[in-house]
């Protein structure tokens, strides 16, 4: 995001705008997807989590600076995980699996939060709110807002580890294909950090995200379409 105020693709009040919606989702919806992670680890089993002091929302026990870095300057980033530990579920690839799939639907809840203020905003608003400047920067922070929390489901629902896409589809696999994933995870890290930074994944990744902020800003107009 700093990049398009830098190639001149961003007036510096838009970029303040966008910096403000980036610190709602670092100290706000990032604790929230990594709290759905541990909430949903605990209730299968897992009751590590509480110990390791991840049951919370408290934004301190939470955040990455690196991570929080890196969704300023690029859009996508990251907290700091939470340790499950598998043996304690059940069903050890099932428990990973829906416990993973928590942290993306935590941000299409944040975005579908942000899409119902946006819709109301375009039916309630008086008209001159989206012809004001203020008012124009009001949107442009819920539009933001929403988008990013979309392109942050997307991003994390790609099956290369660490992503919570990864557990995911280890779920459909062989004890053995999971096995050589863990074991190079380190690996396919860095080839994640490489295939973002040469922006092979822009495209894959963008047409996702704007398909999803599309749905999610259609279906949180949905109760406003009875007024």
């Amino acid at each position: 995001m700093l990049f398009s105020l830098l190639r001149g693709q961003l007036d510096l009040y838009s970029a303040m705008i966008e910096v403000l919606a980036i610190l709602l989702i670092v100290f706000l919806v990032l604790p929230f997807h990594e709290w759905a992670h541990a909430f949903t680890a605990y209730k299968l089993g897992d009751t590590s989590v509480k110990y390791r002091g991840r049951l919370t929302l408290n934004p301190l026990s939470h955040i990455d600076p690196f991570g929080a870095l890196a969704l300023l300057l690029f859009g996508f980033g990251w907290a700091k995980p939470v340790p499950i530990n598998p043996r304690n579920f059940k069903n050890p690839k099932v428990g990973m699996a829906i416990t993973a799939l928590m942290g993306p639907v935590a941000n299409i809840v944040a975005a579908i939060a942000g899409g119902l203020i946006l819709n109301a905003l375009y039916k309630f608003a008086p008209a001159f709110l989206f012809t004001n400047t203020i008012g124009t920067y009001i949107l442009l922070f819920f539009q933001f807002y929403v988008s990013v929390n979309a392109g942050l489901a997307v991003f994390n629902l790609i099956p290369i580890p660490p992503l919570d896409g990864s557990k995911i589809l280890f779920a459909f696999l062989p004890d053995k294909a999971v096995y050589f994933f863990y074991r190079y995870q380190q690996i396919f890290s860095i080839a994640l950090i490489a295939l973002l930074w040469f922006k092979i994944l822009s495209v894959p990744l963008g047409f996702l995200q704007n398909n999803l902020y599309k749905f999610i800003m259609w279906f949180s107009g949905l109760p406003f379409s009875f007024f």
